[in-house]
């Protein structure tokens, strides 16, 4: 899988939004069904949405299509049109727990063999903690082999605990969202699917956007959604390793490779000593351009 660092939402139905979207650096385009479009325009979004995923071309672009809560009077059918133009993959919103994920699997599932469409290549990302109750599900929620991304809410997660704010005085988010930030970060290695950091809304603060990406890359997050066309340079930038850190990894593997030979996996590397988890930290920094 291409890691994904920066994940773009485009409005559905906005022919505008989406054709200035396709000339943008952004990795993937999450077109969205859900927040971004009002109760009385679902089905025209809907139907604007497959046109643009069976008439364009999107170049390097992965292809995503947030879906309504397959729940919803909307979500099943949201998900059953769109699977007849074959997208990378479906963002899931509002997922509770494994159970959910279990019958949108299966939904997919039975389209495929229903029509004889191969649909195994289109996977799950899952925004996984917009409900408090789902915080707690999110480790077996992500388990699911059709997962292959996880991020969460922080704006949906502050309505559903009835937060009066998400951050405090110098922008940096309450505890309780550091939490989740946390558990999600965790649940997703642990799956060995992507983790990806949650909305910056906002979109002016270019510096404060800088240094939540920044936080977030040295945490260990690989990518970041993108609500506005400014912010996807900061947010490539910062989750791409840089010149120096790929030289540094480079020479890392080289040493390792030269003192085992010696028999040893310990040695000095530019004053520090290294073992096997610099190793494999130098490896994940390679391949992470390599999947590019």
């Amino acid at each position: 899988m291409s890691l994904r660092r920066s994940i773009h939402f485009v409005p559905g139905g906005n022919d505008k939004m989406f054709s200035k979207a396709l000339g943008l650096a952004a990795d993937s385009l999450i077109l969205d069904l859900e927040d971004s479009v009002t109760p009385d325009h679902k089905q025209t979004a809907r139907a604007e949405v497959c046109e643009w995923l069976r008439a364009t071309d999107f170049g390097k672009q992965e292809r995503l299509v947030r879906i309504n809560p397959i729940d919803s009077q909307w979500g099943r059918d949201d998900l059953e049109a769109v699977l007849q133009h074959k997208p990378d993959g479906i963002v899931l919103p509002k997922v509770l727990d494994q159970k959910t994920v279990v019958a949108v699997d299966q939904l997919i599932t039975n389209q495929e063999q229903a029509t004889g469409a191969d649909l195994s290549e289109v996977k799950l990302l899952l925004i996984g903690t917009e409900l408090a109750g789902a915080v707690f599900n999110l480790r077996d929620m992500v388990m699911h082999e059709r997962v292959n991304g996880v991020t969460w809410g922080a704006e949906d997660l502050s309505v559903s605990l009835g937060a009066r704010a998400k951050r405090d005085a110098d922008g940096n988010y309450l505890e309780v969202f550091s939490f989740v930030r946390s558990l999600c970060l965790l649940a997703a290695v642990a799956a060995d699917v992507q983790p990806i950091d949650a909305v910056y809304v906002d979109i002016e603060n270019l510096e404060g956007l800088e240094k939540e990406c920044r936080t977030a890359a040295d945490m260990g997050y690989t990518g970041k959604i993108s609500i506005h066309p400014d912010q996807i340079e900061i947010i490539n930038l910062a989750f791409t390793p840089t010149t120096a850190e790929i030289e540094e990894a480079t020479a890392l593997v080289a040493a390792f490779a030269e003192n085992r030979e010696a028999g040893t996996m310990t040695f000095k590397f530019n004053g520090d000593m290294v073992d096997v988890p610099h190793l494999k930290r130098a490896q994940a920094i390679l391949a992470r351009i390599e999947s590019k």
